[in-house]
């Protein structure tokens, strides 16, 4: 693991106790070595951190100089607890742990005032049902980073008529929904953009094109022909 995102997940963890938390959870949550984790807090402390406590007694992150004051309403705060609680349906684990850890960081530079509003939200959002389900095959941490670094991946695709095909694609978004997981890309196959259900690719792997710096100027070509095929039925 990089430096920088283990420290990192040390700031997070000590942000999500709040009270004092012992050497050894951090280094169970963290993944590394008591003796690596004293060095971390030492680290964190060299940069600015304002960390109370010591080995044997625990740990507790009383300010954290990388988080810039913030403010919101309390509808603000409410709006963005009921956004991250509507992640799991969503079927990506990491995505909701991304959200989680997002939001505890969000919570950590509130005044306390809100902070305490945060606690004690009025707002809930409840589902009976759940989202659809990513297979244990696919990486939806790979697909995202081709997504971003604008990298080919190759896909064994099941399709809708259960032909099965292998294709190397530009991945260009991900939409979810209640439904499925959906990956628009342009298929190099067809020469052409497709709408790929991500729970029918039975193997996903890197490709080996680039198409940097295409993603965003292909993403708006797709806009504008499904606002034109709908201008075109809609005169019909």
């Amino acid at each position: 693991m990089a430096r920088t995102d283990r420290l990192m997940r040390l700031m997070d963890a000590m942000r999500r106790h709040g009270g004092p938390v012992t050497a050894a959870r951090l280094a169970e949550e963290t993944g590394v070595s008591a003796r690596q984790l004293y060095r971390d807090i030492a680290t964190l402390r060299a940069g600015g951190a304002l960390i109370d406590g010591e080995a044997g007694v625990g740990y507790r992150l009383i300010e954290d100089p990388a988080l810039p004051p913030q403010s919101f309403s309390r509808i603000e705060i409410e709006a963005l607890l009921l956004a991250v609680a509507q992640l799991p349906r969503m079927g990506d684990a990491d995505l909701a742990e991304a959200g989680r850890a997002a939001l505890t960081r969000v919570i950590a530079t509130l005044p306390e005032r809100q902070a305490q509003q945060a606690m004690h939200a009025v707002m809930r959002s409840f589902s009976a049902q759940k989202g659809p389900a990513v297979p244990d095959h696919v990486d939806m941490d790979l697909i995202r980073r081709a997504c971003w670094n604008e990298s080919s991946l190759r896909i064994t695709y099941h399709d809708l008529k259960e032909a099965v095909t292998q294709r190397e694609i530009w991945p260009l978004g991900i939409s979810y929904s209640e439904q499925t997981l959906m990956l628009l890309a342009m298929c190099r196959m067809r020469g052409d953009y497709r709408v790929f259900h991500i729970p029918r690719m039975m193997r996903v792997e890197a490709g080996t094109e680039s198409f940097r710096p295409r993603r965003v100027a292909l993403v708006r070509a797709y806009v504008e022909e499904r606002r034109r095929r709908a201008g075109s039925c809609g005169d019909a």
